[in-house]
């Protein structure tokens, strides 16, 4: 059983940044898929993006291209997503996510969860 604990969330002005961590609770984490995902209040929980257990690949939802960057340290059970040029809508509370296999979009494709971390952006 993986457990995932993110942290980094916070309220912040638009256009500022944020990096938000998950920290896995097992050595072997370092071999799953992990993914981030966002929950707006009412809306459903959306894939923001995805990394493969060797950070040769990665996902990045439209909304977040070229503002988002994901990443992790295997060696520190450990990943990463940098926030940049961060808007309104971004709010939502973030989650991160284990799987085994490839990249999946699906929130129904991951098997273990995170607490997540709200992130406020501020206009």
């Amino acid at each position: 059983q993986v457990q995932l604990v993110e942290s980094g969330g916070g309220l912040v002005q638009a256009g500022g940044s944020l990096r938000l961590s998950c920290a896995a609770s097992e050595r072997t984490s370092s071999t799953y898929t992990m993914g981030w995902f966002r929950q707006a209040p009412g809306k459903e929980r959306d894939v923001v993006a995805g990394i493969s257990w060797t950070g040769s690949s990665t996902y990045y939802a439209d909304s977040v291209k070229g503002r988002f960057t994901i990443s992790r340290e295997n060696g520190k059970n450990t990943v990463y997503l940098q926030m940049n040029s961060l808007k309104p809508e971004d709010t939502a509370v973030y989650y991160c996510a284990a799987r085994w296999g490839p990249i999946r979009t699906q929130k129904s494709d991951y098997n273990y969860w995170g607490q997540g971390t709200q992130v406020t952006v501020s206009s």
